[in-house]
């Protein structure tokens, strides 16, 4: 891979088949890319990154300064996000099954006794998971004629650096369960995302078009996505 080394600074240079240029910082350390048209020599992609700097250094400013999450204890009183909203958990130990129950403004975990904060997190993010299968195949099932797709597939897991992938030969979609957190007008956007992935697969001008003709308003959800704050890790899309 090529690099343009500007100070401080090294941004990652890939080729692709596309017409203009695509500068991204990334969270959560600030990883800046270049996506280039194929032909474009090294010099002119360096002069057009240093035109950029100063939008670089200003969103690196921006995620450095960006909430992040504390690692969570699950513990009584502690805060946890659901949909986008606040909740305060309650942690109650019990001989029995462990299990979560939600209202309007707490979170309960029933634990049994002695269960330390590794299996605590084992059963809200198995919890996380239920959540998620609620609502993800009907959201599949939503876009599968709009986009003229066919989901074969997806999967739920733990991701530390991207909300979704798709396995375009495959037909499968995965998603991160931390989207359990955010509204889920993101995680739709993201479902899509993944989905154009089946048509297109790369970042290209035809995937852009693609989300362009049928989610208009992708890249403000994108943005809101990843100003929300991050997990102790980082993830983005």
């Amino acid at each position: 891979m090529e690099t343009i080394d500007l100070g401080e600074i090294c941004i990652a240079v890939t080729r692709k088949d596309i017409k203009n240029v695509h500068l991204s910082v990334h969270p959560p350390d600030g990883r800046v890319t270049l996506a280039v048209p194929s032909a474009t020599r090294l010099e002119v992609a360096r002069a057009y990154a240093i035109s950029k700097l100063h939008w670089i250094r200003d969103q690196r400013r921006k995620l450095a300064e960006q909430a992040r999450e504390t690692p969570r204890q699950f513990v009584t009183r502690e805060s946890h996000y659901l949909w986008g909203r606040r909740y305060l958990m309650t942690v109650e130990h019990r001989d029995a099954k462990p299990s979560v129950k939600m209202d309007h403004k707490r979170i309960v975990l029933t634990v049994r006794p002695g269960s330390d904060a590794v299996r605590r997190a084992e059963v809200i993010h198995d919890w996380h998971k239920a959540l998620l299968h609620e609502v993800v195949p009907a959201l599949i099932e939503k876009w599968e004629p709009k986009l003229g797709v066919k989901v074969s597939g997806y999967f739920l897991q733990r991701m530390k650096t991207k909300w979704g992938s798709c396995n375009h030969n495959a037909g499968h979609i995965r998603l991160n369960t931390e989207l359990v957190k955010k509204p889920k007008d993101l995680l739709e956007y993201v479902i899509v995302h993944e989905m154009a992935h089946l048509t297109e697969p790369t970042h290209s001008e035809r995937f852009i078009t693609i989300l362009d003709e049928h989610y208009a308003t992708w890249r403000e959800a994108r943005v809101e996505l990843n100003e929300l704050p991050l997990s102790s890790d980082g993830r983005e899309l």
